[in-house]
C-alpha cells in the first residue's frame, strides 16, 4: 500500500510539472478535421502512462524488460510527434520495432514466419487504433479504465501477468482523468498517451490470449475495434479519402457532431458497453472452445450490425 501511495504522489507531481512545462513550451493541440473539440488545449498529458510503466519496472525487479523497452521507444517517438507532428514514415518503423519487442516478450516464436507477420500487423494496427479513437474528452481515459478492469479481473483469477503493472497504470489514468474528464479538458493524452496505453493493453491481452488459449480476450476491446475497423473499411471502399488523413466518420464523432451528445457522455457510454461485454467474457472465457467461438461470432456480429445501423442513422 505504501508503494501505491508513493506512485500516486510521483504521478501527481509529474502531471503538474508536465502541465506547466507544456504551457511554457506551447505543446498544444489545435483542433483539426478529426477532432471534436474547438479549444486549443495542452497535449501529451498521457506522458504519465509510460511514466507509470517505468515506475512499475523499477519498483518490481525490472520485469518485462522488452515490453518496457518497446514502450520507452514508442513513447519518445510519440512525444516528438506530439511536439512536431512527425511523418508516418518516421513513426511506422519505430512502431514495428516496439510491437516486435512485445511479441518477443510474450514468447511468440518467429516460426512460422507468417504467424509472426500477422501478429505484427495486428499489433501495429492495435496500437494505432487507440490513437485514432482519441478524439473527444474522456474517451481514452474512460475506455482504457474499462478495458484494463476486464484484464485485471481475468488476470486476478489466472495470475499470468503482474497485477502491479495493471494497478500502476490504473492509478495513472485516474490522475489523467482529473485533467481530462471535464467539459473543457485541461490536457489531452496525445499520441504518447494513446499509443502507450495501446501498447500496454496489447501486451497484456496477447499474453492472456496465448496462456489461456482463449479467443474471447480480443473482445475486451470490441467497442473500439468495431468502430475503428468498420470505419477503416468504410473509408477504404466507399470514400476517396486517404485512410491516413484526419476525418470525422467514427461513431463517437457522429454522436457528438450530429446528436450533440456531450463528450463525456459518449465516452462513458463506450466504457459502459465495454464493461458489459467484459462481464460476458469473464463468465465464458473458461468454457469449451466451441462455445467461446460461438460467443465470439455472436458478439462480433452484433457489433458489426450495430455499427452499420448507427452509421446510417447518424449520417449527416
Amino acid at each position: 500500500m505504501n508503494t501505491y501511495i508513493l506512485v500516486l504522489l510521483i504521478l501527481i507531481v509529474a502531471s503538474y510539472i508536465y502541465l506547466k512545462l507544456a504551457i511554457k513550451f506551447k505543446i498544444i493541440d489545435k483542433p483539426n478535421e478529426r477532432s471534436s473539440h474547438t479549444k486549443i488545449t495542452v497535449r501529451g498529458g498521457g506522458i504519465i502512462f509510460p511514466i507509470a510503466i517505468l515506475l512499475f519496472f523499477f519498483f518490481n525487479d525490472y520485469q518485462y524488460l522488452y515490453f518496457v523497452l518497446g514502450v520507452f521507444i514508442i513513447s519518445i517517438v510519440s512525444f516528438l510527434d506530439d511536439m512536431y507532428t512527425l511523418s508516418s514514415k518516421i513513426r511506422f518503423p519505430f512502431q514495428v520495432i516496439a510491437v516486435c519487442l512485445i511479441l518477443y516478450e510474450v514468447g511468440l516464436p518467429f516460426s512460422p514466419i507468417y504467424l509472426f507477420a500477422i501478429s505484427l500487423i495486428i499489433g501495429v494496427f492495435f496500437v494505432n487504433m487507440f490513437n485514432f479513437m482519441d478524439g473527444i474528452n474522456g474517451i481514452t481515459g474512460f475506455y482504457s479504465l474499462a478495458v484494463i478492469s476486464g484484464l485485471y479481473f481475468i488476470n486476478l483469477n489466472e495470475q499470468i501477468v503482474s497485477s502491479e503493472l495493471i494497478i500502476y497504470v490504473f492509478i495513472s489514468i485516474l490522475i489523467f482523468g482529473f485533467y481530462n474528464f471535464r467539459k473543457k479538458a485541461i490536457f489531452f493524452a496525445g499520441d504518447i498517451g494513446s499509443i502507450s496505453i495501446g501498447m500496454l493493453i496489447f501486451f497484456i491481452g496477447l499474453y492472456l490470449t496465448i496462456q489461456l488459449s482463449s479467443p474471447l480476450i480480443v473482445l475486451l476491446v470490441i467497442v473500439y475495434g468495431a468502430d475503428s475497423a468498420n470505419t477503416l473499411l468504410y473509408r477504404k471502399f466507399f470514400t476517396k479519402e486517404s485512410i491516413f488523413e484526419a476525418h470525422r466518420h467514427h461513431i463517437y464523432q457522429k454522436l457528438v457532431d450530429v446528436k450533440k451528445i456531450s463528450h463525456l457522455k459518449v465516452a462513458v457510454l463506450y466504457a459502459v458497453i465495454q464493461l458489459i461485454v467484459n462481464l460476458i467474457i469473464y463468465k465464458t472465457y473458461r468454457l469449451d472452445l466451441q462455445i467461446q467461438l460461438l460467443v465470439l461470432v455472436v458478439l462480433v456480429s452484433i457489433f458489426i450490425t450495430g455499427y452499420i445501423y448507427l452509421f446510417k442513422k447518424l449520417k449527416a
